[in-house]
Parts: structure tokens; C-alpha cells; sequence
């Protein structure tokens, strides 16, 4: 199976061991979960994952798992990184209301949102995802299901691969509930099928990997950096959302959101783009100056990465 690079560049983070940030401790103990849900705003909860590379102490719970108690019904985003974790965030929907599960949206391709999709296909609930994310998924999932049975053991049992059972490209409208509740692509992000989940009269956007907080994010060597930036300014920040659920990181707002992902990436290209403008190579592209950011999780990991694949970007732009 030819993998695609974002996945790749996935996996061999997984299979480095990446030593840094992994000794941040398990929230809790009792469950699979990294940490418990937290009601962000009413009826919007969310499992803030670690800020850390995946790894078994974390059952792979590196991403956040996100529900919305509507009224009729729970959507929940993501359906996490196996069975265990997908029935771990269910056991705590249950704890916190009797309406039942009645749709899972996976914000994108990735094994942390996608390899639990079996556990709410065999309770008979839809799983819905973009049509590229879908592709993605079929494309590598059994590559990203290899990663992580090999780092979870038996914490990944009984986990198999499921695609999500519809599709969508450009808006989804949740057809339930007290209130408006849209999933919707916007354009290039950070990997193939990256979706938001907005609701308007809350003024509440779960980004998915849109937008980072807390921690360094990856550019894939598939991720368009440009296009990010353009996405950003010109669909995702003009939603107008006042809070923000991340991809990853704890729920925050836009400010914080926009300083760790627009203006990292901004920043990061403005970086590159001077030392190209100077002829600067490859070879040292991977250390120009990141240290603003140095203080971010997962920093030691993929800041020279990072260097390194925007130069490769930019250099054809």
C-alpha cells in the first residue's frame, strides 16, 4: 500500500518513540481517556488528549475527543484511536446524559480519529467525515492501524478498521437537535478532509486541526502551508467563533488559537522565505530561528521538520 506523506511522516514520529513531553502524566488513571470531559460551554464537552506523541502510557489518546448534548440526541467528534478509547468517551456521555449517541463526525483521516469508528458502526450510529478524509482513510488506514497495534497492544484490542459510513463535501448539517450544528470543510489545512464543526448561536467552533494550542504542530510533507494560512484568513477565522475547541490542546479562543497556528505558520515561512532570498540551502533552512516557540510541547520533535518541509515548499512556490 502506498501511504500518503502525512501519514508516513505520522508514523515514523510514532515509531521514533519521541522521548520529549512523554513524561507529562496521565490526567486519569481509571480510564483509557488522557483526561476527563469537561463541559466547555453548556452542552459542548470535550477530553482535552495529551500534548504529547502518542504513546501506550496515553492509550493514543493524543487528540481531542468533543460531544454535543443537543437536545435530541449527542454528536460526538472523533471516534478516537481504538475501541477502548471510543468506549472509554462513551462510558462518560453516559455519565453526563440519557440522550443517546446518535452520530460521530471525524474531523479527518487520521488513526486518532478514525481507527474507533467500528465500536459506533456496531451500536448502528452513522459516522460521517469529508470525502477526502474517507479517501485518506481507505488509502492508509491499514497502515495506521499496524502503527497502532504495534504501539498499544492490548490496549488496541478488538479494534478494527471502519471507514465512516457517509460522506460529505463541502457542508454537513446536523439533522437533529435544538440548534444549528454544521460540519464543514473550508479548504487546504493541515491534512486531507480537514474539518470544522461550527455552531453558529453558540458562536463555537471545534477546529479539528485547523487550529493547535499548547503544542508545536506538524507540517506533513503534504501539508499545504500556503494554503493553510489562506484558509485560515479567509473561511475559518471570519466564522466569527468567540470560543475554540483545537485539534489539540485545551479549549481556548481564537487569539489564543490564531498565535499558535496562523501566526506560527506565518512566521515559520517568513523565516524561510528570508533565508531563501539570502540562497540560503536545505541544510540550514532546518535551524533557522524558532525560539518564540520554543516553549510548546512537541517542540524538540518537529520544529527542524518543520523548517525542513516548508523550504521544500516554498522553494517551487
Amino acid at each position: 500500500m502506498k501511504l500518503t506523506p502525512s501519514i508516513a511522516a505520522l508514523i515514523a514520529l510514532i515509531a521514533t518513540g519521541a522521548a520529549a513531553d512523554e513524561d507529562i502524566s496521565d490526567q486519569y488513571p481509571t480510564s483509557l481517556l488522557y483526561a476527563k470531559p469537561v463541559e466547555f460551554i453548556p452542552g459542548v464537552w470535550s477530553a482535552t488528549g495529551a500534548t504529547a506523541p502518542p504513546t501506550y502510557e496515553n492509550a493514543g489518546h493524543n487528540n481531542n475527543l468533543s460531544f454535543i448534548v443537543t437536545g435530541d440526541g449527542v454528536v460526538v467528534i472523533n471516534a478516537g484511536a481504538s475501541v477502548g478509547l471510543a468506549k472509554a468517551l462513551h462510558d462518560e456521555i453516559k455519565e453526563a446524559t440519557d440522550q443517546p449517541v446518535k452520530l460521530v463526525i471525524d474531523e479527518n483521516g487520521q488513526g486518532h480519529a478514525m481507527l474507533g469508528n467500528s465500536y459506533w458502526v456496531d451500536l448502528g450510529i452513522p459516522v460521517v467525515a469529508h470525502v477526502d478524509a474517507a479517501r485518506a482513510f481507505e488509502e492508509d488506514g491499514s497502515a495506521s492501524f499496524r502503527a497502532g497495534e504495534n504501539l498499544l497492544s492490548d490496549r488496541f484490542e478488538g479494534t478494527r478498521l471502519q471507514g465512516p459510513t457517509e460522506t460529505f463535501d463541502d457542508v454537513y448539517n446536523v439533522p437533529f437537535g435544538d440548534f444549528p450544528i454544521e460540519a464543514r470543510y473550508l479548504g487546504p489545512a493541515h491534512s486531507a478532509g480537514d474539518i470544522v464543526v461550527f455552531l453558529p448561536e453558540q458562536k463555537l467552533v471545534i477546529s479539528g486541526d485547523m487550529a493547535f494550542h499548547e503544542r508545536m504542530l506538524p507540517v506533513f510533507p503534504d501539508t499545504d502551508t500556503q494554503g493553510w494560512v489562506e484558509t485560515w484568513e479567509t473561511a475559518f477565522e471570519p466564522l466569527g467563533a468567540t470560543y475554540v475547541i483545537p485539534g489539540h490542546g485545551h479549549p481556548t479562543n481564537m487569539a489564543q488559537v490564531r498565535l499558535y497556528t496562523h501566526d506560527y505558520l506565518v512566521y515559520l515561512r517568513e523565516k524561510i522565505a528570508a533565508h531563501l532570498e539570502e540562497g540560503g540551502g536545505l541544510a540550514e533552512a532546518y535551524y533557522v530561528d524558532q525560539t518564540p516557540y520554543a516553549h510548546l510541547n512537541t517542540f524538540d520533535e518537529l520544529a527542524t521538520k518543520n523548517a525542513g518541509r516548508v523550504f521544500e515548499q516554498m522553494e517551487f512556490e
